[in-house]
């Protein structure tokens, strides 16, 4: 680990000056398009971006942000070389170019000063370290769900982004369908009375639910591949033998680098849960959860899951491992089904789906797409629709519910301090240790 050591704040500087001085040269012409003549978006209104992570989901948000008239994408990283190649030509095809720099270490992505803003579509466990370095070099974030791999990383980001009052969209896309925040108008309009209960339906019975669970054996060492640099991969977490299972998509059922689909699909699910009942900035004070999780093996993330979650008004989120994938806001009137994904409505009558939110009640507005409402946040400094706090304390809820699994018992919260009610093991739980040189 010596030949890699933590960036300090005058590396961080000193490398930024370089970037600066690089970026200063201009050409003697200037054509047209680079006025915004022609009806192209002139440099002052582009938001210029690099991309950090080039797995599936990283290249899939990339190409969203590259269909926007006003981004312009210059900058790749990722520690796998062909996921790398396979963005780096995917940014170079949109503008016929060769130009698009590729890096290996996020730290010489997030310190070029011609960037404005950074996605991050990293596995969970690098969230916040990526995201909390993009701020601190005065970065907007749009970092995918859940916001972080535990409590004490979200928070890190949130206290990133008001530090140096940056843009931090959390990639709960779901967040930004009509039908959601129509349904989470009318639940809080009380368009089904008084709101007791919130049904979270969590399946987790997908095919590659079903590989991972049947992977019960610790599957034997591999050979690292020469694309791979796998010490940066794992990072902060502990060093451990290559198997391909560990890495690429699966890492999502380890929970040193995620929670399985608690955080995965939960994130969504329950961050609507928290719209509809108005608890953006706060969450539930008691977690009970029971689940089942391997015994051996490489995956330790927990299947056949149910939770019980109340908030201190005494609403309580009720979860269990079925379908069909979404959530029940239940009232005293009447209930609403949300669909996730998709966002397809149903209600306890026909009627609820047709009503309108007046002039004078909670509206929500409406998002342009989750993506294009964090650029138009970038450029307006009006915050989007998933907050770093937003996705924090939905993420929180997802943590806490494994928390409990992972400790078998029920769990006191206290989300204004953001501690666990006398239980130091759970406390410490909350956020990982670190191998060094990484931290947040």
């Amino acid at each position: 680990m010596s030949r890699r050591t933590t960036t300090t704040r005058r590396q961080f500087l000193q490398q930024a000056t370089a970037a600066g001085v690089a970026a200063m040269g201009f050409p003697t012409i200037i054509p047209s398009s680079a006025l915004g003549l022609d009806g192209a978006t002139a440099p002052s209104q582009r938001i210029v971006m690099g991309c950090i992570g080039m797995g599936g989901k990283g290249r899939n948000n990339m190409q969203t942000f590259l269909s926007q008239k006003d981004v312009q994408v210059v900058a790749v990283c990722d520690v796998d070389k062909k996921h790398l190649g396979m963005g780096e030509e995917l940014v170079n095809k949109q503008y016929n170019n060769k130009d698009c720099a590729t890096f290996r270490d996020f730290r010489e992505l997030v310190v070029r000063q011609d960037l404005d803003a950074v996605s991050v579509a990293t596995p969970d466990h690098w969230h916040a370290i990526t995201s909390v370095a993009a701020l601190n070099c005065g970065k907007d974030v749009y970092c995918e769900k859940p916001l972080a791999n535990s409590v004490g990383e979200g928070r890190a980001i949130c206290d990133a982004a008001y530090a140096n009052c940056r843009i931090v969209q959390c990639g709960s896309h779901e967040r930004s369908g009509d039908n959601a925040r129509y349904a989470c108008e009318l639940v809080r309009n009380g368009r089904i009375g008084n709101l007791h209960t919130i049904r979270i339906n969590l399946p987790n019975d997908d095919a590659h639910h079903k590989q991972a669970r049947e992977l019960t054996a610790a599957p034997a060492a591999q050979p690292i591949p020469e694309n791979l640099d796998y010490d940066f991969w794992l990072g902060h977490t502990a060093a451990v033998p290559y198997n391909e299972k560990r890495v690429h998509f699966w890492w999502r059922f380890n929970l040193a680098y995620g929670g399985g689909e608690m955080t995965d699909r939960g994130a969504h699910v329950i961050d609507i849960g928290q719209l509809g009942a108005g608890m953006d900035d706060t969450g539930p004070v008691e977690y009970e959860a029971t689940g089942v999780a391997n015994k051996g093996g490489l995956y330790n993330v927990f299947w056949d899951y149910k939770f019980v979650n109340t908030y201190a008004n005494g609403l309580k989120m009720i979860g269990e491992a079925k379908g069909p994938r979404g959530l029940k806001f239940e009232g005293t009137d009447g209930w609403i089904f949300v669909h996730i994904h998709g966002g397809k409505l149903e209600a306890s009558s026909e009627s609820l789906l047709t009503s309108k939110i007046g002039a004078n009640e909670i509206q929500l507005g409406r998002s342009p797409g989750h993506h294009r409402n964090f650029l138009d946040s970038v450029k307006s400094r009006v915050p989007p629709v998933a907050t770093a706090e937003i996705g924090h304390r939905t993420a929180s809820i997802c943590h806490l519910n494994n928390i409990a699994m992972t400790l078998g018992r029920k769990l006191t919260w206290n989300p204004c301090c953001e501690q666990v009610v006398n239980d130091c093991e759970a406390n410490r739980l909350l956020t990982p240790d670190m191998r060094w040189p990484w931290s947040v």
